[in-house]
């Protein structure tokens, strides 16, 4: 899967190469859950497709809301003013009353305009005809949401784009904490890119934590840590300190909690039936995590055995259901956290 990402991330660079370089195709079907993809390549094209004196006569951007399949078809039927194309953009096309009606165009369509279909945060359904048609008509970018465990490889991925390093703990750290919606993730990376120190090209725990605002000692991933160690009194330190933070949300914590015991846990099944596992085996169950983390793991899975960290994982979905307010209790969401890390180290 996380190949599949990289591979989205090759091809979204193929088709803005082609663009920037006046390659443009009649249709353009941009889509998927997670909208950074789309946005990147729907931009490209608006800023090169037309030039800047033709737009008022040659670009259309509207948004699915407004306007009908039929006032679609009409314009992209017409043929440039004093220009070699014109550009089309349908923006949240999602919200377009009827949208499956733009078959009628797509099965024919003109080579002189460029037809973009931006769906953000929702895509096509593949089992009727205007997608059908689209498969063989268009370019089709089809941007799934990342998983937590895919964070730290498309972060080390971006970095490399730009010609850069990271150290491991601090892809750890931005993976924990900034979620996985790549417009943020991208946003936060370049605003320490532009900070870094004069000659240096390596980004490193030190330059997270003073741009994004982050620090690793009371973060989830040092609370992971001391948990894995059983070190109670920094884990309970650091839930605490968690806690008390204003912008402190139980379900995320849980959430990276729940990653961390859920890779323990298949590690801990591997060990007990592989006495030495390959290198692959390892990749396999701790996806997304590099090696420089395993000896961590090693460590882990001593204090949390296949059947400690089954109790743990039970006991976390109970707390997730807790932190978004299921029961009706009053407890706060730091005092949650406390009480979840106190039971944990118990187990």
């Amino acid at each position: 899967m996380a190949k599949a990402k990289l591979d989205l991330a090759s091809q979204c660079k193929t088709i803005m190469d082609d663009v920037r370089m006046g390659i443009f195709h009649p249709i353009y079907l941009l889509m998927g859950d997670e909208p950074y993809y789309p946005d990147l390549v729907c931009q490209t094209i608006i800023d090169h497709c037309v030039d800047e004196y033709s737009k008022d006569f040659n670009e259309t951007i509207c948004y699915g809301l407004d306007v009908t399949p039929e006032k679609i078809v009409f314009q992209a039927r017409e043929f440039p003013m004093m220009a070699e194309r014109r550009l089309i953009v349908i923006r949240d096309a999602q919200l377009m009353d009827g949208l499956e009606q733009l078959d009628v165009y797509c099965k024919q369509p003109i080579d002189s305009t460029v037809l973009v279909i931006l769906m953000r945060k929702a895509s096509l359904d593949k089992r009727k005809a205007l997608y059908k048609t689209l498969k063989d008509k268009a370019i089709i970018v089809d941007s799934p949401m990342l998983r937590d465990y895919e964070m730290p490889s498309w972060i080390k991925s971006y970095v490399r784009s730009l010609s850069l390093n990271i150290e491991e703990p601090a892809v750890a750290l931005l993976s924990e904490y900034v979620g996985t919606e790549l417009s943020n993730v991208s946003n936060e990376i370049l605003k320490i890119t532009k900070n870094l120190p004069f000659g240096s090209n390596t980004i490193t725990v030190n330059d997270v934590e003073r741009n994004v605002g982050l620090s690793r000692r009371f973060s989830v991933f040092e609370l992971n840590k001391c948990l894995s160690t059983r070190d109670a009194v920094g884990a309970l330190k650091i839930a605490a300190n968690m806690g008390s933070v204003a912008r402190f949300a139980m379900p995320q914590a849980v959430s990276a909690l729940f990653l961390h015991f859920s890779r323990i846990f298949k590690y801990g099944v591997l060990l007990s039936s592989v006495r030495q596992p390959s290198a692959e085996d390892k990749a396999r169950v701790l996806a997304g995590i590099s090696p420089y983390f395993y000896k961590e793991y090693d460590t882990a899975v001593r204090h949390y055995p296949p059947d400690k960290a089954e109790k743990i994982i039970s006991l976390l979905c109970e707390y997730d259901y807790l932190g978004k307010g299921g029961d009706g209790g009053n407890a706060q969401q730091g005092e949650l956290l406390l009480e979840l890390v106190t039971k944990i180290l118990n187990i």
